[in-house]
């Protein structure tokens, strides 16, 4: 429900908000993702770990794929089985066998973090425009953003990875995302992400970053296994998760997107101090 003081209380200086998707809109603990990465992995005789599987989450997935490789241990072990290193050949296959297998897996990690729709639509009534990013395809947003709208949440834009030259933590999404919302300077754009990467990559465009700890990568955990966390677990695993989003150059953090109203107006608030997040 939107609150009554929102569309007074409009912003002076924040114009717009792009979010990230998995772990931070939608897929509690960004599972799907991690899911795939080791299974492509595991196909070629190589097992990887769920924290090697989601060190790099947020870049492009091809780039991710890479970044698993170069892992010393999982190099070690790849030249160890193939007598070579892998190359771009396997990487390439090793992406041609990602894209089919995480559509496959998509449908049953679209349901809309709680709290998410009703976040956004008070963000809207306070005057602010609604983007997003992703290092998923095109394609597999097709399924994403279809399940979400079902759910309430349909942002003014859908950036993905090959809509850039480079992915995060290059700042060309962001970039693009604040030209199709026709918005600027990038300081009047807030980025609400839960990887390292996504945090760096609204650093390197200019912008207000806010960092997702509860729902997030950093914690991988789905609604129901964080549900049953006991305060103190829950607040240590936040801590932790916030502590990386924190050296990547948040200037914020919040659990959930759900939190993240007062959070915006704090920002527009000192933004209009004359702060800026560079």
């Amino acid at each position: 429900m939107v609150g009554s003081d929102s569309v007074t209380n409009a912003m002076q200086f924040l114009k717009a908000v792009v979010f990230d998707w998995a772990g931070t809109t939608v897929d509690h603990g960004s599972r799907a993702p991690a899911i795939v990465f080791q299974e492509i992995f595991r196909r070629r005789g190589i097992e990887i770990t769920v924290a090697q599987a989601r060190g790099p989450m947020g870049m492009a997935k091809r780039e991710h794929i890479a970044a698993v490789a170069a892992v010393p241990e999982i190099a070690a072990a790849w030249k160890a089985k193939y007598g070579s290193a892998c190359g771009d050949t396997d990487i390439d296959r090793m992406y041609a066998d990602f894209l089919p297998l995480q559509k496959a897996t998509l449908s049953d990690h679209c349901d809309l973090i709680p709290g998410v729709a009703a976040a956004v639509n008070e963000l809207r009534a306070m005057g602010l425009k609604i983007g997003s990013s992703t290092g998923y395809t095109r394609e597999l947003m097709e399924v994403v953003t279809a399940a979400a709208r079902e759910q309430g949440y349909d942002p003014e834009c859908v950036l993905c990875a090959e809509d850039a030259v480079r992915g995060r933590p290059a700042p060309y999404l962001l970039y693009e995302a604040a030209r199709r919302l026709d918005v600027y300077p990038l300081w009047a754009v807030a980025i609400v992400d839960d990887t390292p990467v996504g945090i760096e990559a609204g650093r390197n465009a200019g912008c207000w970053t806010i960092g997702v700890t509860r729902t997030g990568n950093c914690l991988g955990l789905s609604l129901d296994e964080a549900s049953v966390l006991d305060v103190d677990e829950k607040n240590h695993l936040c801590a932790v998760a916030g502590e990386q989003l924190k050296k990547a150059g948040a200037h914020v953090l919040v659990e959930s997107v759900a939190e993240i109203v007062p959070v915006i107006r704090d920002l527009d608030a000192r933004a209009a101090r004359g702060e800026r997040p560079f």
